[in-house]
């Protein structure tokens, strides 16, 4: 279970690195009390419900007539948003919350369903997953449906993520739109009451018809700069901060087309572990026998993209066992920029759960040590565990330590310094798709202090005619460029290094630094600058 639970904050981490975890402890996630009022009528305003879960469901213990998909997924949205759980929850069976998933249904509306077979399981994961996506487009569609104003924040969370699953289904799904109508219905009136089923089958009815006459109540691309703003936010589901940031620094065309790349449904790629004995062609083979499709990757000779089947790499063993791991190749592409070499000494400042550094470890050959450094000391527990079955284990070194502290402490310094530093994840948000409603605008600023309070500490671990590679996966460049620019007016002990020897010229902007542009290269977006110290 230790190498499940590894890949899993594995895959977290490398599709987002934030200054804090949004996985925040199911234990505190706070669901509708079940109360012992009774109502059996449609409330009389528009959509706000006021009762609670049936009381009756304390003792229906199991219900085979309310679809398993869509009742998992309503909980699992429910966990996502109000618990802080990863929209991209995964492990060696592909539930998503190991084999309690049917646990946290019961708790939540008192029964269970039958189990989840594989087709389930792939609609879980295309529901949750886009539904998160299209909330805010989805939730204005509720709205309009409503007669009441406001309904949304009003609505129980659990009938808000039956309309949502509701609406997905039938506006971005092919799916019999009737058969969703019933099913989403069926699971309201079990897990609610009979008047929330009539609302339901009210609003998803009317949405059928209004998308069958191409007349769905969408805002118009019209007005002042924040009208606009809020339009393109609706119509692409995005925060208006986000599209307002993004027009400001990307113009409004190549905003779309970022918001686009977001909501279409990510591609992931694997990384196979040399440091095994397994390469590129020997992870194909395995793919091949798994009928997994699959592209080698066009910038890195141990990657390897795939589309879908990611399940089937995960249920093989192929992750536990260590043979490969799953990487983005824009994080691949940082690790190429650091270079790491047999005998030299690292420093990862901020590395559990530790994709890099067990990428970094590969390429030692047995020579040299990586100190991995972590405030988390659960995570760096599951780096240590990973470590072992990858067969790194002895060129890493766990630290748990914060970075400000261990810099001022430490007396050694090493060959190269990789800071990938906590940002606020918006190259990642194809795969992270909750991410972008956890975010705000006032974050940015945290984030900035902390960016440059870990580079200073970082540089004081770098050798003279060290290297220090600090790196996000965002596409902000005030969390990029400006992070440097500032670092080096503070240090002009580190002048800059062009990245034009480690990575493709297609991702070397101007300033020699190396950019992943998620529309441009179909990878997430991430920044990497090279410093290299001359005194």
């Amino acid at each position: 279970m230790a190498q499940v639970l590894s890949f899993r904050v594995l895959i977290s981490a490398e599709t987002h690195r934030t200054s804090s975890s949004s996985s925040s402890n199911l234990k505190s996630l706070k669901m509708p009390k079940r109360v012992s009022k009774k109502s059996t009528s449609a409330p009389r305003k528009g959509c706000h419900f006021t009762g609670s879960l049936n009381p009756l469901h304390k003792t229906q213990k199991l219900n085979l007539e309310v679809s398993p998909h869509r009742a998992v997924s309503a909980v699992r949205l429910m966990r996502i948003e109000f618990g802080g759980a990863f929209a991209d929850l995964l492990n060696e069976k592909g539930k998503g919350s190991g084999d309690n998933e049917m646990g946290y249904v019961e708790r939540t509306i008192g029964f269970r369903t039958r189990d989840l077979d594989a087709r389930d399981l792939r609609l879980v994961t295309d529901i949750v997953g886009g539904t998160i996506r299209w909330r805010r487009y989805l939730d204005h569609l509720i709205s309009s449906l409503c007669r009441a104003e406001n309904t949304i924040k009003s609505m129980e969370p659990l009938l808000l993520q039956i309309l949502r699953v509701g609406s997905y289904e039938i506006v971005k799904l092919d799916m019999p739109p009737y058969a969703v109508v019933d099913e989403n219905v069926r699971l309201a009136k079990v897990a609610l009451r009979p008047g929330a089923g009539n609302m339901v089958n009210a609003i998803l009815r009317k949405l059928i018809l209004l998308k069958e006459n191409d007349t769905l109540p969408l805002p118009k691309l019209e007005g002042d700069d924040r009208a606009q703003a809020r339009a393109l936010a609706t119509l692409y589901s995005h925060p208006v901060w986000m599209v307002r940031r993004w027009t400001k620094y990307l113009g409004k065309e190549e905003a779309i087309r970022l918001m686009e790349w977001n909501n279409s449904d990510p591609s992931f790629s694997l990384r196979a572990n040399t440091a095994k004995g397994i390469s590129r062609a020997d992870l194909v083979t395995k793919l091949n026998s798994l009928e997994v499709p699959h592209e080698p990757s066009l910038h890195l000779n141990d990657f390897v993209r795939i589309k879908t089947g990611l399940q089937s790499v995960i249920q093989s063993g192929l992750l536990k066992e260590g043979l490969c791991s799953v990487q983005d190749e824009s994080a691949g592409l940082i690790v190429s920029v650091v270079d790491p070499q047999p005998g030299e000494s690292i420093i990862d400042c901020c590395a559990a759960p530790g994709g890099k550094t067990l990428n970094m470890a590969s390429r030692l050959s047995g020579q040299g040590m990586i100190s991995a450094v972590d405030i988390n000391k659960g995570r760096l527990r599951i780096l240590k565990e990973t470590a072992i079955s990858h067969q790194v284990d002895d060129v890493i070194n766990i630290i748990h330590a914060d970075l400000r502290t261990f810099a001022e402490n430490n007396t050694v310094k090493c060959d190269k310094v990789l800071l990938d530093a906590p940002c606020s994840g918006l190259g990642v948000l194809s795969k992270r798709a909750d991410l972008r409603w956890n975010r705000k605008l006032e974050d940015m600023e945290e984030l900035k202090n902390l960016q440059d309070e870990l580079f200073d500490a970082a540089s004081i671990l770098v050798k003279p005619g060290g290297a220090l590679v600090y790196s996000t996966c965002s596409i902000d460049p005030e969390e990029n460029e400006e992070r440097v620019a500032a670092f080096l007016l503070r240090h002009p002990e580190f002048s800059i290094d062009p990245v034009d020897r480690y990575v493709p010229p297609d991702f070397v902007t101007e300033r020699g630094f190396y950019f992943s542009n998620p529309v441009k290269h179909s990878l997430d977006g991430a920044f990497a600058a090279r410093l290299v110290r001359v005194t």
